[in-house]
């Protein structure tokens, strides 16, 4: 049974292709009750799906996922129920976007000695929200034909030792706790399988993790598979952590991941949820 719950979303404010109005009109057709929008070091796009999910009656989570350097590697934590006002976060998230201009910049400077010319200027014209990324200078690669697809842009340019990735200068790990923390939410690292970390490792970072008071784990994501929700769901179980579930929608140009397809937690993981007054975010 799919569950009515998505806590990990994008929009064109980020990487995303909807708008928040767009957003909040599909998780509503797919039957999502509950939506989190966090878009990337941004939460440009939260008022516009407030006011969207207010007429459609659904509870939105005013959200963000900040980016965060872990010994020397780029890892993802997402807030949950923040106050997007607060001013220290904003803080943070403004160093952070700064930081993706300077890379954006360098990532056209990194392409145009391979002969692809004209990157920074097609992304910078075509992106409409306030954050540059390599997802849009994928779709910059696949749409003049210089790949097939966005997994050939980064395979071939953007990931990391290729020529054009530029390493990320993000927050750490306990910034984005107390950015997050300060702000009144629920700290949650993302996509735990993605970074593709040994056990030992894994279990430095969710130590660490949750020493800064970070408090849940997305337990269930988009990209895991379904041995991977039940594996991290006994992970969560280990370290006292809550768990989340997000399908880390971007837009529907990927059919494997869409809005209203995740299965439930598993069985004896609490949900990070279980503390909220839902009712009264619809």
């Amino acid at each position: 049974m799919s569950s009515s719950i998505d806590l990990h979303t994008h929009t064109v404010c980020s990487d995303g292709t909807l708008t928040p109005a767009e957003l909040v009109e599909r998780a509503h057709a797919a039957a999502v009750r509950v939506l989190a929008l966090t878009d990337h070091d941004a939460t440009d796009g939260l008022a516009e799906a407030s006011r969207a999910a207010a007429e459609r009656g659904l509870a939105l989570v005013p959200g963000v996922e900040v980016s965060v350097t872990w010994q020397r590697q780029t890892v993802h934590v997402v807030g949950l129920g923040i106050d997007d006002g607060n001013e220290p976060l904003q803080r943070g998230l403004a160093r952070l976007r700064e930081f993706r201009g300077w890379r954006a910049q360098e990532i056209d400077r990194r392409l145009r000695k391979k002969n692809i010319h004209g990157a920074f200027e097609h992304v910078r014209a075509n992106v409409k929200g306030a954050i540059l990324s390599r997802t849009h200078f994928a779709r910059f690669l696949v749409s003049q034909g210089y790949v097939r697809d966005m997994g050939q842009a980064f395979r071939q340019y953007l990931a990391r030792g290729k020529p054009a990735h530029v390493p990320g200068q993000w927050a750490s790990l306990e910034e984005a706790v107390a950015w997050i923390g300060g702000a009144g939410g629920t700290a949650v690292i993302a996509h735990p399988a993605r970074y593709k970390f040994t056990s030992g490792k894994l279990r430095r970072l969710l130590n660490e993790f949750k020493e800064c008071g970070g408090r849940a784990i997305e337990v269930v994501s988009g990209s895991h598979a379904p041995q991977e929700n039940a594996q991290f769901g006994h992970i969560a179980g280990e370290h006292g952590l809550l768990g989340s579930l997000g399908s880390d929608y971007h837009g529907p140009e990927n059919p494997w991941v869409d809005l209203g397809r995740l299965p439930a937690l598993p069985d004896g993981c609490t949900p990070v949820w279980h503390e909220w007054d839902l009712e009264n975010r619809r």
